[in-house]
C-alpha cells in the first residue's frame, strides 16, 4: 500500500510517499481502508520533534513511528478476533493518537475502542475532521464538570479546528458564548453560534472587568494570571494548546485546580456522543481546505502557518 513516511525530524517536506506492507488487524482491531484524513497540530509537532523534550517518547535521534496521522475516515475491510459492532463495508471514523498513529496510509489497523460508525449526514472528508478536534473541544469544555445553561463561556481561538467545534458545543449545551478571533473571521464565528464576538486585534476579551464561568483557551497565548483574572467566582479554565513551552510550563506549574491543561484521549464513547450531536444538527465540522493525498505535506505546511479557519482535510482515495 502507499503511505507517507518520515525517517528523520524536519519540515513537512521530510515526508515521502512510498510502498509499505499492508497491515493486518490484531484481536480487538479493525482493518480500515482509509478514504480521508485530517491533519492536526500533533502531526507537525511530532514531524518536527518539537518541543525537544517530547523526543524522550517519540525517539531521541530519529522517530520511532514512521507513519503519522491520527484522524481517519474510511471503510471497514476486515475485523480481528473479538470485535463486534463492525462489519466489512461499514463507513467509520476514528482517532489513533494513543495507538501509534498510522493514518497517512491507504490502510490502517484501528482499535475498535477508538472508532465509531460515521455520522450518515457527513461526507468522509467531513467525518475525518471530527475526532481529534471535536473531542479536544468536548473534553476541554467538560474538564471541570458539565457546562450548565447560562454559563458564560469564553473561547480563545474560536475559528481554529478545536475552537470552531468548541463554539458549537458550548452553544448546544446552552451556554452564553463569547468567541475570540481575528477581524477576517468575525462573520464565520458568529455563524457558529457565538452570542458575542471579540476581535482580539482591537479588544482584550480578558480586560475591562469581563468575567467568565469557563474559559477554553485553544491557543495558549495567555498567562496564568490573565486567565485567572478573567474568571468569575468559582470559574474554571482549560488550555488545550500552547504558543510556547513557557506558557505550557506556566499552566502545569501554576495553574492549580482552576486552570488545567487538557490533552484529549479519544474513545468510541466520545465519537458516539459527537455523532448524536452531529445527527441532531447541533455540530458540523468547518472545512477550510481540501488536498489530494499526494499533496499531504502541503496540507501540513498550511496548517502549521496557524491561519486555518476550521479543519484541513486530505482525500486519500
Amino acid at each position: 500500500m502507499k503511505a507517507f513516511i518520515y525517517e528523520k525530524y524536519g519540515p513537512p517536506e521530510t515526508l515521502r510517499m512510498t510502498e509499505v506492507d499492508k497491515p493486518a488487524p490484531n484481536a480487538g482491531e479493525v482493518l480500515v481502508k482509509v478514504l480521508a484524513v485530517s491533519v492536526n497540530a500533533a502531526d507537525w509537532h511530532v514531524l518536527r520533534g518539537k518541543p525537544l523534550f517530547s523526543r524522550a517518547t517519540l525517539g531521541l535521534l530519529r522517530p520511532k513511528q514512521k507513519i503519522l496521522g491520527v484522524d481517519v475516515a474510511g471503510r471497514v475491510e476486515g475485523v480481528g478476533g473479538g470485535v463486534t459492532g463492525f462489519k466489512a463495508g461499514d463507513e467509520v471514523y476514528a482517532n489513533l493518537l494513543d495507538h501509534g498513529y498510522g493514518g497517512f496510509a491507504e490502510y490502517v489497523s484501528v482499535p475498535a475502542a477508538v472508532m465509531a460508525l460515521k455520522p450518515p449526514s457527513l461526507s468522509l472528508e467531513e467525518a475525518a475532521a471530527v475526532p481529534m478536534a471535536a473531542t479536544t473541544a468536548l473534553q476541554g469544555l467538560g474538564r471541570h464538570g458539565e457546562l450548565q445553561p447560562g454559563h458564560k463561556v469564553l473561547i480563545n481561538g474560536a475559528t481554529g479546528g478545536v475552537g470552531s467545534f468548541a463554539v458549537q458545543l458550548a452553544a448546544a449545551f446552552g451556554a452564553e458564548v463569547t468567541a475570540v478571533t481575528s477581524t477576517p473571521n468575525l462573520e464565520l464565528v458568529g455563524s457558529l453560534g457565538a452570542d458575542h464576538v471579540v476581535d482580539y486585534t482591537t479588544t482584550d476579551a480578558l480586560g475591562g472587568g469581563r468575567r467568565y464561568d469557563r474559559i477554553l483557551d485553544t491557543v495558549g497565548n495567555r498567562s496564568v494570571a490573565e486567565l485567572r483574572g478573567g474568571l468569575a467566582s468559582g470559574g474554571k479554565a482549560a488550555v488545550t494548546g500552547f504558543s510556547s513551552v513557557a506558557k505550557l510550563l506556566g499552566v502545569s506549574l501554576r495553574g492549580g485546580k482552576d486552570i488545567a491543561m487538557v490533552q484529549a484521549h479519544v474513545t468510541a464513547k466520545d465519537l458516539e456522543a459527537l455523532s448524536e450531536l452531529i445527527g441532531a444538527g447541533k455540530v458540523r465540522p468547518q472545512i477550510d481546505r481540501r488536498y489530494p493525498f499526494a499533496e499531504l505535506p502541503a496540507a501540513i505546511a498550511y496548517l502549521e502557518q496557524g491561519h486555518a479557519r476550521g479543519k484541513v482535510v486530505v482525500e486519500v482515495a
